[in-house]
């Protein structure tokens, strides 16, 4: 295989981190590296690709943690699961049959669904979280939770 192919490869994947500053592509940017280093060196196409996959394993098991710690470390952290339990407010009614409904839940609109889909929340109504599944927040009645807990 052409060194070509693998410096190439380099490439795309470096362009793909500083695209998205994740720590993803990095790794394996190192493995295509070794793998163009080897191609140099006229190894098999076999042994380029075992160079990759291992010096990208390598690469990733070893230094991801390390540099995940030092570079990520100003990253704001969201949890949506703590949001499990919150109380807020429908602003558009939900109906699960017409699959609409919208909540303020700490300042901010959130879609969201009825735990017990045949429930219609009128406005205003109180609700609580009940999960998050996906970008919306399912949720049921203020009053079934201190129902419940009484």
């Amino acid at each position: 295989m052409s060194p070509l192919y693998w410096l190439l490869a380099v490439g795309v994947l470096l362009v793909l981190e500083m695209l998205t500053l994740g720590l993803t592509t990095i790794w394996f940017a190192g493995g295509a590296f070794v793998a163009f280093l080897a191609s140099l060196c006229h190894a098999s196409v076999p042994v380029q690709i075992i160079c990759f996959l291992v010096v990208s394993i390598i690469l990733l098991v070893f230094t991801r943690p390390i540099a995940e710690k030092y570079f990520n470390k100003n990253r704001e952290k969201t949890n949506v699961d703590s949001l499990s339990g919150q109380q807020g407010r429908v602003l558009e009614e939900i109906n699960g049959f017409l699959q609409t409904g919208k909540v303020l839940l700490n300042g901010m609109e959130w879609s969201a669904v009825s735990k017990q889909p045949e429930d219609i929340l009128p406005v205003d109504t109180e609700v609580v979280v009940v999960r998050v599944e996906g970008a919306h927040l399912v949720v049921k009645k203020a009053q079934e939770e201190e129902n419940h807990s009484a």
